[in-house]
């Protein structure tokens, strides 16, 4: 880069400070500062002039430190709040969430903060925002915080019970729901992160007219296509594929005969193998359910069911399921965090339990919240009770686990934005955890 080491004056609310283009290129092209240098990171203007810019001159004090040295020290009479909207104004926010945790690593995880929610033992799902908010589903009503963990305005789905919740960006979230006989409400709509408006609805048509439908899991591609679980009142059982841009349905897959699409629990998109994986488990069916569908030659291509197996005496009933592509199988978990492993090589899969995960011995709690899994970043997650285990390496072993709360069991967990958000669900409380940011040595 031709970027050079001259001085530059920067008034600033009317205090003046010296620094170097050098510092200011340390904000980055999408900052205010990186507009003031060319296609060669040359700095386009004379550096004996004086700049003036109309904002707070002690949160650019903190600000101006962070792009010289990488760290956040911030003073005791300075909100955090101001400064965060300062940093917005500059197109920092990016410097501070790196400064304030490191990069994601459950090993590493420390508990953050403990917010309460406001609807107890109501919780459905926590889904983590790809910048380090969160939105919380409780019954009708959708909760979203921003990465500074200030609540926006929620959603209210007037009565409709959340089914998932599920990120497009920042600023937009999808929700699913049940639909409300005689009211044709229910389905998916886009809702304003920010705001928590209505901007669009997702429709299912079967037979060239628009069916009203309960939508449940939902899952997301990387080429912007949403699926979503879906029942509707005669055929439309099965799950639906919309463009995530137009809004527009583009695909459907019903229901074979004797299989659980429209009722599913899970939805994971595989990106390696351009399939979609489509779980369904006890209780909301009586067996479990797991299957791969290519929607290119619209055919089952892998499958996998419990259906006429005996229930085991120690209760090994798939509770959660998870693809790992690269290890060419599926994880499930049981009432006892017990892992157990399928190769998706092969057509006659069974479960290979794992005795050297399990983890708890005896009987669930009285309060029934399942485990369920997660994977990042090749760490592989599973919560029971109060607790999130970490298992590592190509055996899985357990490596870390998370505590906190004393809120009751984990009910749903989620990972994003280099932060792990844990609900509780006695009293609605979700954990924030995050990695330590690395030393400046």
């Amino acid at each position: 880069m031709g970027i050079q080491k001259d001085r530059i004056r920067l008034n600033v609310g009317g205090k003046i400070f010296e620094t170097t283009v050098t510092t200011l290129a340390n904000a980055g092209r999408n900052s205010l500062f990186g507009a003031m240098f060319d296609d060669n990171w040359n700095f386009q203007f004379k550096n004996s002039d004086e700049y003036f810019i109309d904002r707070n001159p002690a949160c650019f004090a903190v600000l101006l430190d962070l792009l010289r040295t990488g760290e956040l020290c911030i003073p005791a009479n300075i909100p955090e709040k101001l400064l965060y909207r300062e940093a917005l104004f500059y197109g920092l926010l990016d410097h501070i969430r790196s400064a304030k945790w490191g990069q994601f690593d459950g090993n590493r995880l420390r508990h953050s903060k403990s917010v309460m929610g406001r609807a107890p033992g109501d919780g459905t799902a926590i889904r983590a925002g790809p910048d380090g908010g969160c939105c919380v589903a409780h019954g009708s009503m959708v909760h979203v915080y921003d990465w500074m963990l200030e609540e926006h305005p929620p959603i209210h789905l007037d009565y409709q019970r959340v089914n998932d919740v599920g990120w497009i960006d920042p600023g937009n979230i999808v929700i699913s729901a049940c639909e409300r006989l005689g009211r044709g409400d229910g389905g998916m709509g886009l809702f304003s992160s920010s705001t928590g408006e209505l901007r669009s609805k997702f429709q299912v048509t079967h037979d060239n007219q628009v069916k009203s439908y309960t939508a449940g899991a939902l899952g997301f591609s990387s080429d912007y296509r949403i699926f979503a679980s879906c029942k509707g009142r005669s055929n439309e059982y099965g799950i639906g594929v919309w463009d995530q841009i137009t809004g527009k349905q583009i695909d459907f897959f019903y229901e074979p005969s004797g299989w659980s699409l429209g009722d599913a629990d899970k939805l994971q998109w595989l990106q390696g193998t351009n399939c979609l994986m489509v779980a369904t488990w006890f209780p909301r069916k009586d067996n479990c359910y797991i299957s791969l569908l290519d929607f290119r030659e619209k055919r089952m291509v892998w499958s996998w069911s419990d259906m006429g197996a005996p229930v085991t005496a120690d209760g090994r009933r798939v509770r959660d399921a998870i693809a790992m592509e690269e290890n060419s199988s599926i994880c499930v978990v049981n009432e006892y965090e017990g892992l157990g492993f399928m190769d998706l090589r092969s057509r006659a899969a069974s479960v290979r339990w794992s005795s050297r995960s399990r983890l708890m011995e005896g009987k669930m709690p009285d309060e029934a919240c399942y485990p369920k899994l997660a994977l990042h970043e090749g760490q592989l997650f599973s919560s029971m009770n109060d607790s999130i285990s970490v298992f590592c390496g190509p055996d899985w072993v357990l490596t870390s686990r998370l505590r906190k709360s004393y809120a009751g069991s984990i009910c749903d967990f989620s990972i994003g934005g280099d932060r792990l958000f844990a609900l509780h669900s006695e009293e609605n409380v979700f954990d924030i955890w995050e990695t330590p940011s690395p030393p400046i040595i």
